[in-house]
């Protein structure tokens, strides 16, 4: 069993940066696709990026493509969401998913361990 703990969200000014963390316990952090999804009021859940377990392959949603980067250290049961340019589209929940697997998958039916999540504002 994983359990994660999302950190690093807060209040940011449009055009600011956030560096997301996820942080896992457990051993078998290194056979788990971590996935970031997000979720904003009124909306249904959506997936935001991927990382796979050994770190070669990411995926990210259209709407953060080019302005984020994903990133994971196997050896601190850490993975990393950097993500720039925030605009107020961007407020939402943030949840880190684990699943199994080798590859970074968008689904959330692909994922069986959830954060609490950590919510990011973004200002205009």
């Amino acid at each position: 069993q994983v359990q994660l703990v999302e950190s690093g969200g807060g209040l940011v000014q449009a055009g600011g940066s956030l560096r997301l963390s996820c942080a896992a316990s457990g051993r078998t952090f290194s056979t788990y696709t971590i996935g970031w999804f997000r979720q904003a009021p009124g909306k249904e859940r959506e997936f935001v990026a991927a990382i796979s377990r050994g770190g070669a392959s990411t995926r990210y949603a259209d709407s953060v493509q080019g302005r984020s980067t994903l990133s994971r250290d196997n050896a601190k049961n850490t993975v990393y969401l950097q993500m720039n340019s925030l605009n107020p589209e961007d407020t939402a929940v943030y949840y880190c998913a684990a699943g199994p697997g080798s590859t970074a998958r968008q689904s959330m039916r692909d994922y069986d361990y959830w954060g609490r999540g950590t919510q990011v504002t973004v200002s205009s």
